[in-house]
């Protein structure tokens, strides 16, 4: 169907149909939610797999722009009854009645106008992190969210982990107070490292399976490349938000939650390495200044990415924190012995060290530890996984633990950090105005790259 007709239809639809919360409403099949998933190869299959071994998933529609990729086979052979479609849009329009939630498991420049378009229709959103590729579209998700009053969850996992509930109570008990430092780190190898662009890729032949006008959605044109799909979007700032995207929402998120970050007011490019225009850096160094918040002093986030750009950590550190159970980076997998993710938080009397999604803190060194065992308060076990949480959510029964509204904060400090790699600087920004003061083209990227024609009415919705 034509572009401009559906996004018509969904504003009328979205000017004040849905004012009744969607848990409200009757539940899909057998007491399950009614479920479409965008992007079912790849991250995007591992969530259709996850939602649906929760339960309480009926999985009535796919949609991916590639139905005969082998990334998107496995799916389609599993589920080989459920309706298909290549353009999100036409899934809605044909199937919009049945659909209670949405999965958007697609690259990080696409999350917008699917989430976008769900929430205005009524429907629940499960989106990967990070929640979309600008400040700005970040900001509308957030809004969406409120107004639609649906249940949106983000897709950084450990949020629904043992991490998530020790950090809690360890700040509500007072053994992780007035943090002044946080060190964070993500050290292995990504897709861009080793690469050299003097441009973008050429032009080659577009797969006959593929919708390629579908997929750059939002962004400006490219000619296919084969080096722009399957993760390796994720080295273009095109198309992605680099290793800090990535894997900042799997590694401070519990910090910036419980420690009340907010914000920055600033955001300093300390080092980059094998800077470009193009693809993120081959190392880089940020820092992240938070005010005072309260009774809390101001706080420093220093964030390190690249093989060989190592942060300094404690010399009493001991062995770094690793949990398992973590998926691997899509080009490889997690270095445990030299420096796998990770951070070190330095509060009042005491350090900590963590690692990535749901491995809990430990207080260093092992000797303050042992002192401390006693002291520490009893961490509560988790109710529900992070996908079985969004869709007790979407039942009125839980609440997202990662919703727009605390996620949103986080996705926007880290799209900070990546502006400031894309210009190479030192920014100012105000928290009240959510304004770049003291440069203008970096003011300007906190809109992203205009809309390619027929997607900017999505910033409508």
């Amino acid at each position: 169907m034509r572009r401009r007709s559906f996004l018509q239809g969904v504003l009328a639809a979205g000017a004040g149909a849905f004012v009744t919360p969607r848990h409200l409403l009757a539940a899909g099949a057998g007491g399950k939610v009614n479920l479409a998933c965008c992007g079912i190869g790849n991250r995007g299959a591992e969530d259709v797999l996850a939602l649906h071994a929760t339960g309480l998933a009926n999985l009535v529609a796919f949609c991916d722009t590639d139905m005969g990729a082998p990334h998107t086979q496995a799916i389609l052979k599993k589920f080989p009854n459920v309706p298909r479609f290549q353009d999100f849009r036409q899934m809605f329009d044909k199937m919009g009645g049945q659909i209670e939630a949405v999965s958007v498991g697609v690259p990080d420049f696409s999350h917008f106008p699917i989430a976008m378009t769900a929430m205005s229709l009524g429907k629940h959103v499960y989106c990967e992190k990070p929640m979309g590729h600008s400040f700005r579209q970040i900001e509308l998700m957030m809004a969406a969210e409120k107004k639609y009053k649906v249940a949106a969850q983000m897709g950084n996992q450990g949020h629904s982990e043992a991490n998530y509930f020790q950090f809690q109570a360890w700040v509500n008990a007072g053994v992780i107070k007035n943090v002044t430092r946080i060190t964070a780190y993500m050290n292995n190898k990504r897709r861009w490292h080793g690469m050299k662009v003097s441009g973008l890729l050429p032009g080659q032949p577009v797969p006959a399976t593929l919708d390629w006008d579908c997929w750059l959605t939002m962004a400006r044109f490219h000619q296919y490349n084969v080096g722009y799909v399957n993760g390796d979007w994720r080295s273009w700032f095109d198309f992605g938000n680099g290793a800090l995207g990535d894997w900042g929402a799997h590694i401070f998120d519990t910090a910036h939650q419980f420690l009340d970050l907010g914000l920055p007011t600033e955001v300093d490019a300390v080092q980059l390495d094998g800077y470009s225009p193009f693809i993120f850096p081959q190392a880089s160094t940020l820092l992240f200044h938070f005010p005072a918040r309260g009774s809390q002093p101001p706080l420093d986030l220093t964030w390190y990415d690249g093989q060989r750009n190592l942060p300094p950590l404690p010399d009493d550190m001991g062995a770094p924190v690793v949990d398992p159970n973590i998926p691997p980076p899509s080009t490889g997998s997690i270095d445990t012995k030299v420096n796998p993710p990770g951070k070190i938080i330095y509060g009042e009397g005491l350090t900590f060290k963590g690692g990535s999604h749901g491995s809990t803190l430990k207080i260093i060194p092992e000797a303050k530890a042992r002192e401390m065992a006693a002291q520490l308060p009893p961490v509560p076990k988790s109710p529900s996984n992070h996908h079985k949480n969004f869709l007790l959510a979407c039942q009125g029964e839980e609440t997202c633990r990662s919703s727009f509204a605390i996620a949103g904060p986080l996705c926007q400090t880290m799209v900070l950090g990546v502006i400031a790699q894309r210009v190479n600087a030192k920014l100012a920004f105000d928290r009240d105005a959510k304004q770049i003061t003291n440069h203008p083209l970096a003011n300007e990227l906190l809109a992203g790259v205009p809309p390619r024609p027929d997607w900017e009415q999505y910033y409508r919705l």
